[in-house]
């Protein structure tokens, strides 16, 4: 099933909490009741599926390859993610994401903890994700783009003096997420 982006923004509700957690292989093994009525998916749609289902194609395939190595390494991780609805319809969320461990130690998948994003964080976001796109999109390989969307991102944060995570949280603090 590929969904188009129709233009429809979806916000979420200050107290709506988006919980899904997956495997190792980013297959969704539960959602929230939150999770399906934003998404309009049901549980029999989503359960078994890759969160490659709800991806938004604004969000930079570069950064989204660096996300998931980050997740993959059992690393925790906070990110401003655009997500394209069943129906279409866009919306932001601020994800918090942590590694889940079985009772012996390994790495089994992530939970995700998914918030509404303050509408000025969401335009900083968007406006940084579009240049990282713009550069995927200067390349007709895909992969070639998606490593200089990665390349770019770093020299973008390197001249920010920031992390990836240290971005994230510039744009957060104080503005109530």
């Amino acid at each position: 099933m590929s969904v188009k982006p129709t233009g429809a923004v979806r916000t979420l509700d200050p107290d709506d909490v988006l919980v899904t957690k997956t495997n190792t292989d980013d297959v969704i093994v539960y959602a929230n009741e939150t999770f399906l009525r934003i998404t309009g998916y049901t549980e029999d749609e989503i359960l078994g599926q890759t969160h490659q289902l709800i991806k938004h194609p604004e969000m930079p395939r570069g950064l989204a390859a660096h996300l998931n190595a980050m997740v993959n390494d059992g690393h925790e991780m906070l990110v401003y993610v655009p997500q394209l609805a069943k129906d279409g319809a866009t919306f932001w969320l601020l994800a918090h994401s942590t590694p889940s461990y079985d009772a012996h130690g390994r790495l089994v998948g992530d939970h995700s903890n998914d918030r509404a994003p303050h509408p000025d964080a969401v335009a900083e976001a968007s406006a940084f994700y579009a240049q990282l796109l713009a550069e995927e999109r200067r390349h007709a390989d895909p992969e070639a783009g998606k490593a200089a969307s990665s390349r770019l991102c770093d020299e973008l944060l390197q001249a920010k003096g920031m992390t990836f995570e240290e971005w994230v949280w510039s744009i957060t603090k104080g503005r109530g997420e």
